[in-house]
């Protein structure tokens, strides 16, 4: 039962990494007009629409995190916006169907804008910065369409190693 626990979360310390990497390093280089997608977002909404509220509050708190200590002015602002990400899409555990990839495509979608909305509101409205309408149309909108367009690519990914770390777990470990 350790062993199980250990290796779901030495997965999941895994492919938080290789998001935070991908999201900083190589999608930064094929950003358009300085946009690029949110890769932590994916993985935020994917763990928490696959696993529950819990398990997508905390991969957002970690993916939060991570924003803070390199990126962030604040410690905690990103950990608790992903966290709260995370929790919500988590209340959608319960109508996960793993071969529809429409409603996760949906919640990204709304999760992303959710995420740029609040970084909006905290972070330029506060200081008297108060062109939302040019916002939305540089940051908001091309950032959601391009991490919904990465989403197409990633969330596959995800489900086929969630799939295969269950049926791991249940015995089921032929190779295909």
């Amino acid at each position: 039962r350790i062993k199980r626990f250990m290796k779901r979360n030495i997965i999941l310390f895994f492919v938080i990494l290789c998001g935070f990497v991908l999201q900083t390093t190589l999608f930064q280089t094929l950003s358009f007009g300085g946009i690029s997608p949110n890769i932590l977002i994916i993985i935020t909404v994917s763990y928490g629409f696959m696993h529950g509220k819990k398990y997508g509050m905390v991969v957002g708190f970690i993916c939060g995190m991570l924003m803070d200590i390199f990126y962030g002015s604040v410690l905690g602002f990103y950990a608790l916006v992903y966290l709260y990400i995370g929790a919500a899409n988590g209340v959608f555990h319960s109508i996960f169907y793993q071969d529809d990839i429409k409603l996760p495509l949906v919640l990204i979608l709304t999760s992303d804008f959710a995420y740029s909305f609040t970084c909006y509101v905290l972070l330029y409205l506060l200081r008297r910065r108060f062109d939302f309408v040019f916002y939305l149309k540089s940051i908001i909108i091309p950032e959601i369409v391009y991490t919904i367009f990465v989403t197409v690519f990633i969330y596959p990914c995800i489900l086929f190693l969630n799939r295969t770390k269950d049926d791991f777990e249940r015995g089921d470990n032929k190779v295909v």
